[in-house]
């Protein structure tokens, strides 16, 4: 099931593409804002919720509450919730045992929302009539921070003022919204930039010579991109899971095999290129993950070399490993040695060891394998880690 089809398991770039939809309409944007403790989602995470809602905060226990104070948002303006899921606290009588307590920012699906859903649109991979990426090469997506005043006692900064910050530290004020005052937005202007070149989103305090106020930063950057090379019905379930993971997918096929959607249906977008120039096909190579999986060893070598001269950081070769050492010494006979960044940077046989055998098995392997190399992650057994499965906040006590 696509993640269009499914509302409540929506992806990131769904989300976004429902809200740039619903900008203007009778809708509302629920955020998690922080979190102490363990929760479902962390800071970041958002649901629409409009004639269709799309997204999760939760694993589906506050959907009701959540549901309510949309209403009132969009009857009386932004509003910050707690929730406590633990079971110590009975305000909400829910004792469900997720062990976190939950901050909701709930607010109307404005126009303050548009500047950030148009930089992060513009990051993605958009091409001209001739193929190419439609404003040039981009090494890295965009990435923006959405700042929101969530609580505080500052006299002007009330909640869900807003501004917008770039990675580079630029500002912009976001209408209709009450922008940060000049001494708030100064004081957290740097601590903005960064989360926005990491994509981090939590709640920081900000202290001011006239308040305090507490401001939800929210680092935002394109989604990542996968990008297959292939057009065998391999490629088929790798394109389908990886987008229900949450990347852009991206088919590329050798020139005189199929290329358009119907072949392809998962993929956002199909292409069709020589193999020593599949690397055309990348908008982002820093963000762009590739699968070379065409099984022809003529066209993987061609498209591995193309790759190689891009900034991106993994390239999964589908076959043993007997059959890229032979594919190295094709290269060197044509004058291609692979540096050790090279090697680091290719993995093959590709995927994490799931012990399957089956086509979509596979594809799980595969896809999975690329999604921790994107989170930084070596794709192991989280019950031999120590330690929180997720970053906790500087605001968490319990980390």
């Amino acid at each position: 099931m696509s993640d269009e089809m499914d509302g409540w398991s929506a992806t990131t770039l769904s989300v976004r593409e429902t809200l740039r939809d619903a900008i203007g309409t009778d809708a509302a944007v629920a955020t998690v804002v922080a979190v102490e403790g363990s929760a479902y989602r962390r800071p970041g995470a958002k649901r629409v919720l409009g004639d269709e809602s799309v997204g999760a905060i939760t694993a589906g226990c506050l959907e009701g509450p959540v549901a309510d104070l949309a209403e009132r948002a969009l009857a009386d303006g932004p509003l910050c919730e707690t929730f406590d899921l633990t079971g110590e606290d009975d305000s909400w009588g829910f004792g469900l045992g997720c062990n976190g307590v939950i901050d909701v920012l709930v607010e109307p699906a404005d126009e303050s929302f548009r500047p950030a859903l148009e930089r992060l649109a513009a990051g993605s991979a958009e091409r001209d009539a001739s193929g190419a990426p439609s404003d040039g090469e981009q090494v890295v997506g965009k990435r923006v921070a959405l700042l929101t005043v969530v609580g505080g006692d500052h006299p002007d900064a009330l909640v869900g003022a807003r501004a917008l910050v770039d990675a580079d530290g630029s500002t912009e004020s976001t209408d209709p919204r009450p922008t940060l005052p000049d001494d708030l937005l100064a004081a957290v202007r740097e601590q903005a930039r960064e989360f926005a070149a990491a994509g981090r989103s939590d709640t920081v305090e900000v202290e001011t010579d006239r308040g305090t106020a507490a401001v939800f930063v929210d680092g935002l950057e394109s989604v990542p991109e996968l990008l297959v090379f292939g057009h065998g019905a391999d490629v088929l379930p790798v394109a389908r899971i990886a987008r229900d993971a949450g990347f852009r997918v991206t088919v590329a096929t050798a020139r005189g095999a199929r290329a358009d959607s119907e072949q392809f249906p998962a993929a956002h977008e199909v292409v069709a290129t020589r193999p020593s120039e599949v690397a055309e096909a990348l908008s982002r190579p820093a963000d762009t993950y590739a699968v070379l999986m065409s099984h022809n060893f003529v066209d993987d070598r061609l498209a591995l070399e193309s790759l190689l001269e891009t900034a991106v950081p993994y390239v999964g070769l589908m076959g043993p490993r007997k059959r890229f050492e032979q594919l190295r010494e094709a290269m060197a006979g044509a004058g291609v040695e692979l540096s050790a960044d090279d090697l680091d940077r290719v993995s093959t046989p590709v995927g994490l060891d799931l012990g399957g055998g089956e086509p979509t098995q596979i594809a799980l392997s595969i896809v999975g394998e690329a999604l921790a190399v994107s989170n930084g992650r070596d794709g192991g057994r989280l019950t031999d880690s120590e330690g929180p499965i997720h970053p906790r906040s500087e605001l968490d006590d319990s980390s």
